[in-house]
């Protein structure tokens, strides 16, 4: 596989690299048991969760009755049997969800942000303004992860999923220019995106699906768990 690859001169040494290392953990690609064990089984059960509760029309009816409280409690309970979010991210979220105003506005701005009509630039924007305005207590619920989270889960076709220290790290290794800014913005998450796209390329013998797939193997180049 990686042999094919490397005929392509448009993949550098360092990638080459990146792509030997995730074969070494997984050496059927994403179709690699061991890879929907770790990575992408539970992740795919968190999306299947989101459209078995909050699909497109389950979300229109609960917004048409105001049960936004409902929509908040369902979202927020899905990602909490992930690991996606770390417990303060876990905690702010749900404390920025609490009051009725919140739940409200994170409830319509997560719909638009995941079936609204607007461009993906506008979606992306709208709900970054959406998180922003959620009560904080303790800590700040305007995080990448929080604000990227909800999109990955409801639908990875679309919508990737933002670790900020270990993607750093991934794109260091991979040889890719990351613009990364702290405060959750379009130019950073479209680079994400560019990331994801070269890494949907380079690894096309192996089959990705969606950003789950593409996610997690940046998490596998970034994260300590996966040593060199």
């Amino acid at each position: 596989m990686l042999k094919s690859l490397g005929n392509n001169i448009a993949i550098s040494q360092r990638r080459k690299m990146c792509l030997k290392k995730f074969l070494f953990y997984f050496r059927k690609g994403y179709a690699d048991p061991k890879f929907i064990s770790w990575e992408r089984g539970y992740k795919e059960a968190a999306h299947k969760q989101f459209q078995d509760q909050l699909n497109k029309s389950s979300f229109q009816s609960l917004l048409a009755n105001h049960e936004y409280n409902a929509i908040a409690e369902a979202a927020v309970k899905i990602e909490s049997r992930t690991n996606l979010l770390f417990s303060f991210e876990k905690m702010a979220l749900r404390d920025g969800v609490k009051s009725p105003d919140g739940a409200k506005t994170f409830a319509k701005g997560l719909f638009e942000f995941i079936y609204g009509d607007k461009n993906l630039k506008d979606r992306f924007e709208d709900f970054v303004m959406a998180v922003e305005k959620l009560p904080r207590r303790q800590t700040r619920v305007l995080t990448w992860p929080v604000v990227t989270v909800f999109g990955f889960i409801g639908n990875p076709k679309e919508h990737i999923f933002l670790k900020p220290a270990v993607t750093k790290i991934a794109a260091k290794k991979y040889d890719y220019s990351f613009n990364y800014q702290s405060k959750p913005n379009w130019s950073t998450y479209q680079s994400l995106l560019a990331f994801a796209d070269q890494i949907n390329r380079d690894t096309r013998s192996y089959r990705p699906k969606d950003f789950i797939d593409l996610q997690s193997f940046i998490w596998v180049m970034g994260s300590a768990e996966y040593p060199e």
